[in-house]
């Protein structure tokens, strides 16, 4: 890894996903996770206040970053959630087959090359009863908009990490086995081409 990419990134990811905006989406969905819960994109911990401590038994986090691992250090030292991070990539899940209660994704499968993988490995792991609980920024409504996302997409994932500003986040969860039963969308303040938001909840079809 560059010194860009482990060292100047994840500390600009987490000031960029630390607005108030996505903030305020984190509120709407991380406080449904119940059980075992395995976080997809842990990040520097981010979640780590909303999740209900009432209904969550344990929180494995996957995050492949070590410079995010590194920051995520002391809010888990802070927390008291009995939290284990993992540091594989997100099509990797070392977890066994019908283990966790939610799978909970936020601004994550925007970075993921190979959302196909990973997300058969998030259906492999999730229980016949669990609940997928996703909040992403995706792909625009508005053919205005959509043009945006089209002609900057390539530059900024290169100094994003590998975010994409354009996937359809239903329509990949849908592709990948999923049915989505909680399904809100809107575009959340900010440059339009990057906060057009979809967030809710999903079970395996």
């Amino acid at each position: 890894m560059s010194f860009y990419a482990e060292r100047i990134l994840p500390r600009l990811l987490i000031l960029a996903c630390g607005v108030r905006p996505v903030t305020k989406q984190r509120e709407k969905i991380v406080p449904r996770a119940t059980g075992d819960v395995l976080e997809i994109g842990f990040g520097g911990g981010a979640n780590l206040p909303f999740y209900d401590r009432n209904a969550v038994r344990h929180v494995w986090g996957l995050e492949p970053s070590e410079g995010m691992r590194r920051l995520a250090q002391r809010p888990i030292s802070e927390s008291d959630l009995d939290v284990e991070l993992i540091d594989l990539p997100g099509e990797e899940i070392p977890l066994d087959d019908n283990s966790v209660d939610t799978v909970l994704v936020t601004y994550t499968l925007c970075t993921i090359a190979d959302t196909a993988t990973a997300l058969a490995g998030m259906r492999r792991v999730l229980k016949p009863n669990g609940q997928l609980l996703f909040c992403e920024h995706g792909r625009a409504p508005d053919k205005d908009v959509c043009k945006w996302q089209d002609r900057c997409d390539p530059t900024w994932q290169k100094v994003a990490g590998g975010c994409s500003m354009k996937k359809d986040i239903p329509k990949i969860l849908a592709a990948a086995g999923f049915r989505v039963e909680d399904d809100n969308r809107m575009y959340i303040p900010g440059i339009k081409a990057l906060s057009y938001n979809y967030w809710g909840a999903a079970t395996i079809r």
